[in-house]
């Protein structure tokens, strides 16, 4: 006759492994918050500045050269949604393994305390440095900016004079389009979530970002199976994916 002991010590060891699943989340999943998704008719990457398309604004060539305009499109277009709450679903991601590529921080304020925010984060800003340095992320101060007096006040908060200088001035903490993932951005911490996960949820991405794609070639490499939530969801090349073609919203209130 077994032990009693040996028997509940089998039985704890044969439990099932509770599944790792990785959501990865996109746009989509911040619009019920109010926050315009990127790529729709009133888009931050639809709406540009005068002279320049959201593309060419959303670089760090364009900090460089041009600060004031830069900032100026930065603020209305992101800044002015920074004091939006988090809706249903990142209530419901707040206790998941999550990736976004969202900058509201709306996850945090859901109360997820370690999700990683690979794009970087609206209310926070780091010495302008050289890509891969190691700095300090801090508050950016945006209620001090005087919108009467725009020009002064966002340059006195960057700490630019005429251009930014590294390590002198400021920077919005966001990855812009002719930058790349460093450890700032956690990429590796997020690379090895994407190769633990035994599931990776997409939610309301249209998969147009690196981040994206990366985490789509480690599934198709460990053939770990996939889910893409979105009302018109990307076909991917790819057998072992569900699809969901309905908002994140939807798609939460189905557990």
């Amino acid at each position: 006759m077994l032990n009693s002991g040996i028997i509940n010590l089998y039985l704890i060891q044969s439990k099932e492994k509770p599944m790792n699943t990785l959501y990865i989340t996109g746009a989509g999943v911040s619009a019920e918050s109010g926050i315009p998704t990127f790529r729709g008719e009133d888009g931050f990457w639809t709406i540009g500045s005068v002279n320049y398309t959201p593309q060419e604004m959303a670089t760090r060539h364009m900090y460089q050269t041009k600060p004031v305009e830069f900032l100026r499109w930065y603020y209305h277009r992101f800044a002015a949604y920074r004091n939006h709450g988090p809706n249903e679903v990142h209530y419901w991601l707040a206790n998941k393994n999550l990736i976004t590529q969202n900058i509201d921080g709306l996850d945090g304020k859901a109360g997820n305390q370690d999700y990683i925010a690979v794009h970087g984060r609206l209310d926070q800003m780091t010495r302008f440095h050289t890509q891969g340095d190691d700095v300090e992320v801090i508050q950016t101060p945006w209620d001090e900016v005087d919108e009467s007096n725009f020009e002064s006040s966002i340059l006195e908060i960057f700490s630019i004079v005429q251009k930014p200088e590294i390590n002198i001035s400021y920077k919005p903490f966001v990855l812009l389009f002719d930058e790349f993932y460093t450890e700032l951005y956690q990429i590796t911490e997020a690379q090895k979530r994407m190769l633990e996960a035994d599931k990776i949820v997409f939610m309301g991405t249209s998969f147009s970002v690196n981040i994206t794609q990366m985490a789509l070639e480690i599934a198709m490499s460990k053939n770990t199976p996939i889910e893409i939530v979105d009302p018109v969801p990307v076909k991917v090349p790819y057998d072992l994916v569900t699809y969901h073609p309905m908002k994140a919203l939807e798609y939460i209130r189905k557990f």
